[in-house]
């Protein structure tokens, strides 16, 4: 059983409004609705105009707001490292005698396709590549095209995917794991901040927690799936000559969003968790296949190295001050850290949900060192062979980064079986794409309705429509800066999220800290009665 319950007169749902077959948590639902709608709306009608918004936005932001979101990466991760070794680690979410939902493997593998899938896909080449060769910049202002750029590409790019990316995850997870499980609450963003709030998260100060918790997910979903679009789009160019464009990336995200609905519809059991399971398996044999017939000794000593690399290198890229490096700086770690702030009241939220059970320590490690574990050795094996390619002259890569979406196909053109690869690729890319686009409704869908786990069928169905809507306006009021669109519209909706996560580590410390007082005074009353 749970230490103790929060006093509340709140009954989860009990001010929910039916409507049309939903059960919408009230006014969240219908603000989160009409925002999101005004805004395709808007971009549909006034392309142009939306365009320029989000860039300004972005712009703004980034001149005024990079070293928030850079303290704000920093803060979680040394919050969760302390909260991790500290003794608050031996609590177990649900309470002591808890047991877990979900195997481990299956646990493993549905945070981890929900959490990065589709990224690791689409930068696992690209990304290190671009460092390397200058497309965008390199980072710390190393010269393009030598040993320190080649090191320095593969240690930015796992520091962008690595302790501090999940970090963010973990400590959102953790609070709403625990505040639900442990303390008998909603699982909604707002039940993290019942220490600090008290009953006034069931009033305005909880609803707009819950609405930026909404917006900050769908643009942070939309990125990914346009990623994804981009990338099938790209390989269906590559692979049977079909016209890449936006008309074929609309189609795209309407099949994916298709094939999400039936998935949200089955439930987390029927759809999310199977999808995981097959994603993890068929991503592992494509990571052993491409390590096999690639330069298999390079790879291998590069997982130390470049392990070694992203330690030497993690306080210069932490650090936003006096740098000479800002439009990088700018264009690649504020959009990843707005990325994955954005991200976590999703992955956050649908962690916790599958993560009853587990001891604090073990909800930390697993969520924070495992991905960096298979983020290291991800990007080193794809990571060596692109720069391999393009230093020894080898394939299209030795022209560096034409189109990004086109760099992992590129690289596997030089492999044994290109084209079977590369459509497999393909259908991970695809897969990825569903398990995100059905975990993110389904964290919408609570949120929505006010943290009940089983929302009406109809209202999971609206909010993967509306996902990939907010992808597809994206990339249509991108136009040719389509990417640059889809990262714009995350880092606008990424800062006031940002507050709200720091805030919740203070919310947190304080809850866990009063249980960690009962949790001794019960320890102590159960010793004294073994002895007497």
């Amino acid at each position: 059983m749970p230490l103790n319950f929060y006093t509340t007169t709140h009954k989860t749902g009990e001010d929910n409004v039916k409507l049309l077959g939903l059960d919408v948590h009230n006014p969240v639902f219908f603000m989160a609705a009409i925002l999101v709608i005004t805004f395709i709306g808007f971009t549909l009608i006034f392309p142009d105009s939306a365009s320029s918004a989000l860039f300004a936005a972005r712009e703004w932001v980034l001149q005024t707001f990079d070293w928030l979101f850079v303290s704000a990466a920093n803060i979680v991760f040394l919050f969760a490292l302390f909260i991790m070794l500290s003794p608050l680690g031996r609590l177990r979410i649900g309470g002591r005698d808890a047991k877990p939902d979900f195997s481990t493997p299956s646990w493993l593998a549905m945070l981890f396709s929900a959490g990065i899938g589709i990224g690791l896909m689409f930068w696992g080449a690209a990304e290190p590549l671009a460092y390397y060769t200058d497309w965008a910049g390199t980072p710390l202002g190393v010269e393009p095209g030598t040993k320190a750029a080649h090191d320095l590409a593969l240690s930015a790019t796992m520091f962008h995917w690595g302790l501090n990316a999940w970090s963010i995850y973990a400590i959102l997870g953790l609070a709403l794991a625990y505040f639900t499980f442990s303390k008998g609450l909603p699982l909604t963003v707002r039940s993290a901040f019942y220490p600090l709030l008290g009953e006034r998260i069931w009033g305005w100060p909880g609803h707009l927690i819950d609405l930026l918790a909404v917006i900050a997910t769908l643009f942070g979903l939309a990125t990914s799936l346009g990623l994804g679009a981009q990338q099938i789009s790209s390989g269906l160019n590559y692979l049977f000559g079909i016209e890449s464009g936006i008309f074929l990336q609309v189609g795209i995200i309407t099949f994916i969003t298709g094939i999400a609905i039936i998935s949200v519809v089955r439930g987390l059991d029927g759809g999310v968790k199977v999808l995981s399971n097959i994603n993890m398996v068929m991503a592992g044999l494509f990571l052993l296949f491409v390590f096999a017939v690639g330069p298999t000794l390079v790879i291998a000593s590069g997982f130390f190295t470049n392990a070694v690399n992203y330690a030497r290198d993690f306080l210069p890229l932490s650090n936003w001050m006096g740098r000479e490096d800002t439009a990088w700086f700018h264009d690649w770690t504020i959009f990843y850290w707005a990325w994955w702030i954005s991200w976590s009241p999703f992955v956050g939220m649908f962690i916790a949900r599958v993560s009853k059970g587990r001891t604090i320590r073990q909800f930390l490690s697993a969520v924070i060192f495992v991905p960096l574990i298979i983020t290291i050795v991800w990007f080193t094996t794809f990571g060596e062979i692109a720069l391999l390619q393009n230093e020894n002259g080898i394939g299209e890569l030795a022209n560096g980064v034409d189109e990004v979406s086109l760099v992992l196909f590129h690289m596997l053109e030089q492999l044994p079986l290109a084209s079977i690869m590369s459509f497999v690729a393909i259908i991970l890319v695809l897969i990825f794409f569903v398990t995100s686009s059905d975990s993110g409704s389904l964290v919408v869908d609570s949120i929505t309705a006010g943290g009940k786990l089983h929302a009406p069928v109809p209202q999971r169905i609206f909010w993967a429509s509306i996902e990939g809507l907010i992808a597809i306006v994206l990339l249509y009021g991108g136009g040719a800066q389509a990417l640059q669109a889809l990262q714009a519209g995350t880092i606008a909706v990424g800062l006031p999220f940002t507050i709200v996560l720091l805030v919740c580590c203070f919310s947190l410390w304080k809850g866990l800290s009063a249980d960690s007082r009962d949790l001794r005074e019960i320890e102590r009353e159960e010793s004294f009665a073994a002895k007497a």
